[in-house]
């Protein structure tokens, strides 16, 4: 038999990394998996200002990460990298099934986040974080003054597209449909706003640009009409958008008796327990209102001093 860890935190985001931090301070055995970079979303945001304590000069996803990886390696904290594929989670010891081994532990933090559903369109991997977005209120002071593009229809979108007319000076829904699918208040406030404009019917094609969007091709899903959309020369650049969904990184527990909504988000108390004993869940993974760093982070500390309350009440 392997090492029985007291806490196995999947996921080395904001939450994860949170969580290893309050754990190794509670001198729990515990052990990081991440399959890729840490910081999940975070690691590829260019610049935050929205984290309370962060450096105020400038700070970007990386680089807090990096503060929030070396917290948590200071107090002890193991770390893997491995993909879990399968998980074993009732019972006194949880295990988790990954390509390279097994890890077992008493108590299990689900952290293993979400992701933006992708609008679809060409170069939008290339731009990421360089016109290319998928958080108003993390990216919307960016855009002050600026026109911006939201893809999508829905109660988010729409929601979304409302908060970034405080700064942007244009701001314009591409929807597939010819009607937007949020809720019907919702809609009232947004016909109302006189900074937010529509193109029904349409999606976006191709984003392009020297660096930073300045160029986009859309396209009317009934005429096959092709519009160029170019940036204001005073701008040099627009802003482009995304809320068609996210998607949390929960497939691997569909069949070990985690309760998940209809969207595969886990459900959680206040304490962050899920339905299983001795499984919690942090960040954006989880049911919740606002997903941020801030929430993820605070997520994590509340799930790693459960943990540690459930070995003390079960050991």
């Amino acid at each position: 038999m392997g090492k029985l860890y007291d806490v196995i935190i999947l996921g080395a985001g904001p939450g994860g990394l949170s969580a290893g931090l309050y754990g190794g301070r509670a001198r729990l055995n515990t052990l990081i998996i991440e399959k890729g970079k840490d910081g999940g979303q975070i690691a590829i945001t260019d610049s935050i200002e929205n984290y309370p304590g962060q450096q105020v000069e400038g700070e970007s996803g990386p680089s807090l990460i990096e503060r929030m990886t070396e917290q948590a390696a200071k107090f002890g904290c193991e770390r893997v990298s491995d993909t879990i594929k399968t998980a074993e989670l009732v019972g006194p010891v949880k295990k988790l099934i990954g390509t390279k081994d097994t890890y077992e532990a008493k108590t299990v933090i689900i952290a293993s986040g979400a992701y933006p559903r992708p609008i679809g369109c060409k170069g939008e991997q290339e731009f990421l974080g360089k016109g290319i977005s998928y958080c108003a209120t993390c990216d919307a002071n960016f855009f002050e003054d600026f026109e911006v593009y939201v893809v999508g229809g829905g109660d988010a979108a729409v929601e979304e597209a409302m908060y970034l007319t405080k700064f942007a000076r244009k701001v314009t829904i591409i929807h597939r449909r010819d009607q937007l699918r949020a809720a019907q208040s919702i809609q009232e406030r947004a016909f109302k706003n006189d900074k937010l404009h529509f193109m029904w019917d349409s999606v976006v094609e191709e984003v392009k640009g020297d660096g930073i969007i300045s160029e986009m091709t859309v396209k009317n899903v009934k005429t096959g009409e092709l519009t160029e959309i170019t940036a204001d020369p005073d701008d040099g650049m627009f802003g482009v958008f995304g809320f068609i969904g996210r998607i949390p990184n929960t497939e691997l527990f569909k069949n070990t008796g985690l309760n998940m909504d209809d969207k595969g988000y886990i459900p959680t108390n206040d304490d962050m327990h899920t339905n299983i004993p001795g499984v919690f869940a942090a960040g954006d993974c989880r049911v919740k209102s606002l997903r941020q760093v801030v929430t993820a982070a605070a997520d994590g500390a509340i799930a790693a001093t459960q943990a540690e309350k459930y070995i003390n009440e079960n050991t």
